[in-house]
């Protein structure tokens, strides 16, 4: 958990760099990768995980400008890879000037549930990355070599002295 300010700026700066990463791998044809055929896109799971921060961090207390014309997914991998680093800038921004360490323990109701902002913003490290988990696995399906974001992809791991990488 994270007790103050610098400590959650660090883990948020961690995770933004290694999203930033997988969403510049994206390109333009496999924002229309589909998880299945009536379910969401690979640049609607993007373009959503990009918006939904600063709506968030909102919803919890501070201010931030939402994303213009978050309804529309862009058509280009450049515009979502872009806006990503524009709103992860300005969540820590947002973050070191509005709220103190002391701030991080303030409770407020989450979800139905009372959380502390410590946890809230967990919350929020935890959905970048489980919608960044969708979007590597939907990279694949689309037939792009996804970052590897917490090990290789199985193509660098010959790059590591392994053969035959681990199932």
């Amino acid at each position: 958990m994270y007790v103050t300010i610098a400590d959650f700026i660090k883990e948020w700066n961690k995770e933004a760099l290694l999203t930033q990463n997988v969403l510049d791998g994206l390109t333009d044809d496999s924002l229309n990768q589909q998880v299945y055929p009536e379910g969401r896109t690979l640049g609607r799971i993007a373009w959503h995980l990009t918006t939904t921060i600063p709506e968030y961090l909102a919803e919890f207390g501070l201010k931030i400008d939402e994303v213009e014309n978050a309804e529309q997914i862009p058509t280009t991998a450049k515009d979502i890879s872009e806006t990503f680093k524009q709103v992860s800038s300005k969540a820590v921004k947002a973050i070191e000037h509005q709220w103190k360490n002391d701030t991080l323990q303030e409770v407020q109701m989450a979800f139905g549930r009372e959380e502390t902002n410590a946890q809230i913003v967990m919350g929020l490290i935890k959905h970048t990355v489980h919608h960044r988990g969708q979007i590597t696995v939907l990279m694949r399906q689309a037939g792009l070599k996804p970052f590897g974001v917490y090990g290789p992809p199985k193509e660098d791991w010959v790059h590591l002295g392994v053969e035959n990488p681990p199932l």
